[in-house]
């Protein structure tokens, strides 16, 4: 029997010593996740036409740097913007908004999560104090995420930028103590957000196998 196979559009590296240039990556913890839930995870290139993904059964939008401000029509306030890509911006942009078109299971991590915001017409704020970096913390949650993770679940968080504007037809499922939006869903859509890290936690290996599964299942 063959596994569904999960779409991880890649990010670029500055450095990989071990490949002598400038590398395409995926989180080891994040491929290991999506095995474990019974999922063939693919790393693919961001370039071109997002009906590349045709073959994925699922799609996986990572983490990584910022999106840049113009992005969503702003400036850049921050210094601490980091890590922008053009080529990257515009390649999970058009990944987002052809997952949603086209109801293709789409689960967001971090970045991914900003990146959908965005994609739907929200703004991010550019760097939050205190930050959410190296921090594990409870959040409250309801729909899915509840379903899957429970009320009040601990999450591993890894971030400096937070939801501003919530994109047309987002509703927030889990917040952090301090009111920061930690996931987001879109009713009717197989889609789940999350601003935090689950590739860091057993427990929350819950939500790959939601994804695998394609998000199929109300929770």
């Amino acid at each position: 029997m063959s596994r569904p196979l999960v779409a991880i559009p890649g990010r670029f590296s500055a450095s990989a010593s071990a490949l002598r240039y400038g590398a395409l990556v995926t989180a080891r913890a994040l491929s290991e996740s999506v095995l474990r839930a019974g999922g063939e995870p693919l790393t693919v290139h961001p370039y071109g036409s997002p009906e590349r993904l045709r073959f994925a059964d699922a799609i996986l939008l990572p983490g990584g740097g910022d999106l840049a401000p113009s992005c969503y029509g702003a400036s850049v306030t921050s210094a601490e913007v980091y890590d922008v890509d053009p080529e990257q911006d515009a390649f999970d942009l058009a990944v987002a908004e052809w997952a949603l078109a086209h109801d293709v299971p789409l689960l967001a991590i971090c970045r991914g999560m900003h990146v959908v915001n965005v994609a739907l017409g929200g703004t991010l704020v550019q760097h939050m104090e205190p930050t959410h970096r190296h921090l594990v913390h409870p959040v409250k949650a309801s729909g899915r995420v509840a379903g899957l993770l429970g009320q009040t679940p601990d999450v591993s968080c890894f971030h400096h930028q937070c939801v501003d504007r919530l994109g047309d037809g987002l509703v927030p499922t889990a917040h952090a103590q301090d009111g920061t939006v930690e996931a987001v869903e879109l009713p009717g859509a197989r889609f789940l957000g999350v601003q935090w890290h689950p590739e860091d936690m057993s427990a929350h290996q819950a939500l790959f196998e939601a994804l695998v599964g394609c998000l199929d299942q109300d929770p």
